[in-house]
C-alpha cells in the first residue's frame, strides 16, 4: 500500500513526477515536482467536496502532470503520534487505492508545516490574511514535497 519516501522515485518512470498533497477538512493543497524531482511548485487546491468528486479532480491532475506517485503530507501530533486527522489521511489515500487509483503513496511528516508556510507569507511576503487563506494550502503541499524531494535526493 504505502512505500517509503526514499524509495517512491525509483518507482517512477521516465518524465513522470510526484504530486504533494496537503489534505484538510476543506480543500486539498496540490503541488507537483519537476521530472527531476528537484524542484516542487504549487498548483493549487481542490475544494473538498464529496470523496468521488475530489477523486475525479486529483484524477485530472495527475494525467495533466503526468503523475506517477504520491506523497502525502501526514499530520502527525508534535510527540510523533497518529491522531484522528492522521488516520483521516490514511483512509483518503487507502480509499484512492482501493478505488483505481494505482499509484505509489509515500506519507512525508508534515508538521509545523502550515505554520512555517504562513509565516513566510506574513514575514517576508507581507500578506494580508485573506490572501494567505487562498494561497496557504497549495504552498504547504509544495513546502511538504520540497521536503520529501530533498530527503530523496539526500538518500540517493
Amino acid at each position: 500500500m504505502f512505500v517509503e519516501v526514499k524509495d517512491i522515485a525509483g518507482l517512477l518512470l521516465p518524465g513522470q513526477t510526484l504530486l504533494g498533497l496537503d489534505l484538510g477538512s476543506k480543500t486539498i493543497g496540490m503541488a507537483i515536482s519537476d521530472p527531476a524531482m528537484r524542484i516542487a511548485s504549487p498548483i493549487g487546491t481542490v475544494k473538498r467536496t464529496k470523496f468521488t468528486k475530489d477523486m475525479a479532480e486529483l484524477a485530472k491532475k495527475i494525467e495533466l502532470h503526468n503523475v506517477g506517485g504520491l506523497i502525502f503530507g501526514m499530520p502527525l501530533n508534535m510527540d510523533g503520534t497518529q491522531g484522528p486527522r492522521a488516520q483521516s489521511t490514511r483512509q483518503f489515500a487507502w480509499n484512492l487505492k482501493h478505488n483505481g487509483m494505482d499509484l505509489p503513496v509515500a506519507l512525508w511528516d508534515e508538521r509545523l508545516s502550515t505554520v512555517a508556510v504562513e509565516r513566510v507569507l506574513i514575514e517576508q511576503a507581507d500578506m494580508n490574511r485573506k490572501r494567505r487563506s487562498e494561497v496557504v494550502d497549495k504552498a504547504a503541499a509544495s513546502y511538504i514535497l520540497q521536503g520529501a524531494l530533498d530527503f530523496i535526493i539526500e538518500t540517493m
